[in-house]
């Protein structure tokens, strides 16, 4: 008889630590530096200074992506670890207790007594503090924090999606440069959407008008207060 062969599910949540930072540093790209561009266009600045403005925009926004997510991200895994260290503790201090307590979580979870014990006691067996992470804490492979990680990606990702306005700002002519710099960048946001959707298996229609409205609405408003300063000065 035939082995079978096992069948192996790829879930999106797999991806979510990586996907979470990419999306962000690739909107983020696109919409300050967009955004900052739109703006300068708007007080009447000439094309050189728009660029300076936004080159710099890019290398500030990329070091401020990468130090904000390492930051963030690592106070993430400091809370993680410090729960893990804890149930450690607990773990070898009171292992019935806990075993208890994971008994206990299955039960809520809709099986009887008597498998929920079983559950606990081969899962403990195996892996206590494993188990206990996962079903107590909510920590698993997917959702551990990774601050490297994250901050890389951010900074990276930021880093492409500024780039792109800063490429329709060379290309385009200088009459009508904010609206080719906000259209583009409105496309370049609805694909981004897209992107991000179908790698995580959300709803694409969804992302993309999220993603374009808000990126809109940061564009209107600093191309706003660029020509109120523009008169001004």
């Amino acid at each position: 008889m035939p082995r079978t062969k096992p069948h192996i599910e790829r879930h999106a949540v797999a991806r979510i630590g990586w996907l979470r930072a990419a999306v962000l540093g690739a909107n983020d790209g696109i919409v300050s530096t967009a955004s900052l561009i739109v703006g300068v266009a708007a007080a009447g600045t000439d094309r050189g200074a728009i660029l300076v403005a936004g080159a710099a925009g890019l290398v500030a926004g990329a070091m401020s992506m990468a130090a904000g997510e390492y930051v963030s991200v690592s106070s993430q895994s400091d809370t993680e670890k410090a729960d893990l260290a804890r149930e450690t503790r607990e773990l070898a201090d009171s292992p019935d207790m806990e075993k208890q307590e994971l008994t206990q979580i299955y039960i809520d979870r809709g099986l009887d007594p008597h498998l929920a014990r079983q559950v606990a006691d081969q899962l403990m067996a195996k892996d206590a503090l494993k188990a206990h992470a996962r079903d107590e804490l909510g920590i698993s492979e997917y959702t551990t924090a990774q601050p490297v990680r994250a901050a890389i990606t951010s900074s990276i990702t930021f880093s492409v999606g500024a780039a792109l306005p800063l490429l329709i700002v060379l290309v385009a002519p200088a009459s009508g440069l904010e609206l080719l710099v906000g259209g583009a960048s409105i496309a370049f946001l609805a694909l981004l959407g897209f992107l991000g959707a179908r790698t995580g298996g959300a709803n694409i229609w969804k992302s993309v008008l999220r993603v374009v409205f808000w990126g809109a609405m940061a564009m209107l408003v600093t191309a706003g207060i660029g020509r109120l300063f523009g008169a001004v000065v």
